[in-house]
């Protein structure tokens, strides 16, 4: 093993895999307001295909991945995928993003898959609101049973991943924050993105910094490093705090100069950036019949091509996907 770098000399060690671009959820800030053509079936990647270009791409230095979707858990076989992926050699951490309506009946499958931790999408806790933001058929107790039966299987830590929107939910900022001391959660707090026309609303944005401002008489917030982690959350806690609160700061501190991931679309087009609409089509490259040779030295030709940043600050709002087919 080599290990991957990018022309700005950043590792790259780090792959993020949607596996599909459906979801049983309508989340005003990742679906668009007309929703979204749905790939056909034969467009997606298969879990084998999945397998050869992660198993390729850990040869040249990838050890961590991530799952993602749409919502991964409505795409049937799961399990079989995580324990495929788990038997790669190098690939020492394989991670899990969902909205949680279904993890309650997966989570223990997903654990003796080879699956270590889960991170949860959940921006509201009042269960009327959570009906509004999700336009869903799923109640906030089936996310929140999801929640209980990662923990109890081992699926530690499970992370709360709050997208902030003024208006919409910063009224329960604090509600979450004290959820870290009295119950442990580990929160954290995500600057919205702008992606796509469908789902822009710039006066719903709330900085990091004014999130910070309405937790600050809970106590003095101590810097902390997470336990295990891939992703740019700088890390705190409260005193005696047995949970953590992270800020995810894609706009006002954007963290790309310490970038080590790449993204694998549902579709097979290696993403380099989450916000720039270059990609490499390895899905054809596969079905075309090309050796593991000829992948490894695509995504290393791809890897040299990676942006040094994202241009949000400037309105270079890519609009060639919504959220939902990128994996986020």
């Amino acid at each position: 093993m080599t290990g991957l770098s990018d022309s700005f000399h950043r590792p790259i060690d780090y792959l993020r895999i949607s596996i599909t671009d459906r979801c049983n959820l309508r989340c005003i800030y990742c679906m668009p307001t007309d929703g979204v053509c749905l790939m056909p079936h034969e467009e997606i990647l298969s879990y084998e295909e999945i397998f050869h270009i992660v198993q390729a791409a850990s040869e040249l230095g990838i050890n961590k991945v991530r799952i993602t979707g749409g919502e991964p858990l409505v795409r049937l076989g799961l399990p079989k995928l995580i324990q495929m992926l788990s038997q790669i050699e190098g690939i020492d951490d394989i991670a899990l993003t969902t909205n949680g309506t279904l993890l309650s009946g997966y989570a223990a499958e997903l654990k003796s898959a080879g699956l270590r931790r889960v991170n949860v999408s959940l921006d509201t806790i009042n269960p009327d609101r959570f009906n509004f933001i999700t336009h869903g058929a799923h109640n906030l107790s089936d996310v929140l049973e999801g929640i209980e039966a990662a923990r109890k299987v081992g699926l530690n830590p499970v992370k709360l991943n709050m997208v902030v929107m003024a208006g919409i939910n910063d009224d329960e900022i604090v509600d979450f924050a004290v959820k870290t001391i009295n119950d442990g959660w580990h929160v954290r707090f995500i600057e919205s993105m702008p992606f796509t026309d469908g789902n822009t609303n710039p006066s719903r944005f709330v900085p990091a910094s004014d999130v910070r401002t309405h937790i600050k008489h809970l106590g003095e917030l101590e810097p902390c490093l997470p336990s295990i982690g891939n992703g740019p959350a700088k890390y705190f806690r409260f005193p005696n705090a047995q949970g953590t609160i992270g800020f995810i700061t894609p706009i006002t501190e954007h963290f790309c100069f310490d970038c080590n991931r790449l993204r694998l679309t549902s579709d097979g087009k290696l993403r380099l950036c989450l916000l720039a609409k270059d990609e490499i089509d390895l899905k054809q490259s596969l079905r075309g019949g090309l050796s593991s040779v000829g992948l490894k030295q695509q995504i290393k030709e791809a890897v040299a091509n990676k942006p040094l940043r994202h241009y949000l600050e400037k309105s270079h709002i890519p609009k060639d996907r919504p959220m939902t087919q990128v994996g986020g």
